[in-house]
């Protein structure tokens, strides 16, 4: 597989958190397409945070794209120089009020690779308690919820948990035998 070979950049919107830019490329074949819009964001964390007596903290908040009350995990940007781990707990800090002293990576992914430019770091989180109450951001409502890992998969597997990254780490982590419910699906 070759790569694209971009003619043209044009920035149609600029913003601190996203930029949306429109490529004229051309494809290995020599055919061209004229707009091919891309998204600029930001890496992000999203942590799979595991209480003390094993239960999953979860966030629970409005999500305006598709106008639904969606069933989360604690997640956000990556500040500009900011190292992942470092944002992941700080992102689980301030949305939930939970810290954990054991942390893991649990892996990355990208989550639209065809028109996005960010992945997510995903962590699991170990061991946690509250230690203070949420600091939300100012567009932020959202409320924390605790749930066992059995509940989540299954919400997961109903589609109930509808942010796919989210859907994805528990996935990820069950397959791997992480949740204390789950066993690993790996061949012996």
């Amino acid at each position: 597989m070759k790569r694209w070979q971009i003619l043209k950049q044009e920035y149609l919107l600029r913003r601190w958190w996203m930029n949306l830019r429109v490529d004229r490329v051309r494809l290995p074949s020599g055919e061209e397409i004229e707009e091919f819009h891309v998204i600029e964001y930001p890496d992000w964390v999203c942590v799979l945070c595991m209480t003390e007596d094993e239960q999953l903290v979860m966030v629970e908040q409005y999500r305006h794209g598709l106008g639904v009350v969606s069933l989360e995990l604690p997640a956000g940007g990556i500040e500009p120089g900011e190292d992942p781990l470092e944002a992941a707990r700080r992102e689980l800090l301030e949305e939930t009020g939970y810290a954990a002293e054991v942390w893991e990576p649990l892996g990355r992914c990208a989550p639209e690779p065809s028109k996005h430019t960010n992945l997510a770091h995903i962590f699991v989180a170990r061991g946690a308690r509250q230690v203070a109450a949420p600091r939300l951001d100012p567009g932020e409502d959202m409320e924390v919820r605790l749930i066992r890992p059995v509940e989540a998969l299954r919400l997961a597997d109903e589609g109930r948990i509808v942010h796919g990254i989210h859907a994805a780490a528990l996935f990820w982590a069950h397959f791997r035998g992480i949740l204390p419910d789950g066993h690993a699906n790996r061949a012996a």
